[in-house]
């Protein structure tokens, strides 16, 4: 279907141009396959650092671009996609650090890098609109041949905008699947909320807070967040939270849940709690929230899996100056990466996938999230969380 698109490829220069904080970045060099529709306005950028005819493994979700992110005066498919493959490789570089994943994904760790795909719909052409299927099908024509003509091998999963498609039964996964077998169907949600949880869990223990007596705060309460929510329910914490659909936030005040709108986060972000765990659409760590956060006195923990969570990383460093132990949402959402990979390698070789190798494979952050937290603490906040992961298991 090679009429039905035009492509142009920027390589690591253009690619830096776009967003000069690769530069600055672990692995710089990233290349982006940029497509666009021959008659609609759609297009898909294709961000790796897989350089062309490595064979390399690219990982990172399929992201149909939300609403809420389009709508930015500031969005470019390009460069959401460069800076969230940019948080695809410290995906990838914590996930060897800290020795984590499933059998397959630890076999092959080292031909695995970050790459990430993010789709710019129309309205018409979302996920249970009309055009949907017109859309992937524009996406799918599109992976094929930037695997083929690229000579890389696109492994992407679970991300933004799915969901069922206009047909009222079709997952807009298993649609891309049918047509581009790199696209992988397991609910990543799953196992990313369970190493959301075991971070949390192992940053509570290093700080010495039981978490049965902790007051946890969460901001996004999608998929991710409501696996949280369920294991903290099991414990007996307290939550509050911040969630922008009002039938969820009627679902957790029926739990017992305080929760507030995104109007009221400020009020949120006031009220007395251990730990806050981000996981919305992005952008939940902007300075603001970050000056808040240092205002809180009993806050001492921050974590979470959101992608592109914090605007400006100089705040890191804020929060470390406020003695608040701050675990790089990278690290805490890498188990979403790990099950796409697990699934994608498994079908490769015609052998079964099993998902609770991945909820075992979480355990490995809960011990790595204690030891960091424990090395911050006796240092007495002379090391940040991620020196502290290094240290321990460098």
């Amino acid at each position: 279907m090679p009429s039905t698109f035009s492509k142009t490829v920027l390589e690591p220069a253009d690619a830096r141009t776009v967003v000069p904080a690769l530069e600055r970045s672990a692995n710089p060099n990233v290349w982006v396959y940029r497509y666009r529709h021959a008659s609609r306005p759609w297009r898909l950028s294709i961000a790796t650092h897989a350089a062309p005819g490595s064979k390399k493994l690219s990982l990172g979700g399929f992201r149909i671009a939300p609403a809420e992110r389009t709508a930015l005066p500031t969005f470019d498919p390009d460069r959401e996609a460069i800076e969230l493959a940019i948080g695809m490789e410290e995906k990838v570089y914590w996930s060897r650090l800290i020795g984590a994943g499933g059998p397959l994904a630890r076999r092959d760790m080292g031909r695995i890098v970050g790459g990430k795909c993010v789709l710019e719909p129309t309205t018409d052409a979302r996920v249970g609109q009309p055009h949907d299927a017109e859309l992937l099908d524009f996406a799918i024509a599109c992976l094929n041949d930037c695997e083929r003509s690229a000579g890389i091998h696109i492994a992407t999963g679970q991300d933004l905008g799915h969901g069922v498609m206009s047909d009222r039964r079709t997952p807009s996964l298993a649609y891309l699947n049918r047509g581009f077998p790199g696209s992988v169907v397991a609910d990543t949600s799953q196992p990313t909320g369970e190493g959301n949880y075991c971070v949390l869990r192992g940053m509570l223990r290093g700080l010495d807070i039981d978490v049965s007596r902790a007051s946890v705060g969460l901001i996004g309460i999608g998929n991710i967040g409501k696996h949280i929510v369920d294991r903290l329910c099991d414990t007996g914490a307290r939550m509050i939270a911040v969630e922008a659909r009002p039938e969820r936030r009627a679902e957790l005040a029926k739990r017992g849940i305080r929760v507030f709108s995104p109007e009221d986060k400020g009020a949120f972000l006031r009220t007395p709690m251990d730990a806050l765990v981000v996981n919305a659409a992005g952008g939940s760590l902007d300075s603001p929230t970050v000056d808040a956060c240092v205002g809180n006195e009993r806050l001492r923990a921050i974590c979470g899996s959101e992608n592109l969570v914090m605007p400006n990383p100089r705040d890191a460093e804020r929060l470390h100056a406020a003695r608040k132990v701050y675990c790089p949402t990278e690290l805490g959402g890498m188990m979403g990466y790990l099950t796409a990979v697990e699934e994608y390698l498994a079908q490769l070789e015609g052998a079964p996938f099993v998902l609770e190798t991945l909820f075992e494979a979480a355990k490995q952050l809960e011990v790595a999230a204690f030891e960091a937290t424990k090395a911050v603490m006796e240092s007495g906040f002379g090391v940040d969380f991620e020196n502290a992961v290094r240290g321990v298991r460098g």
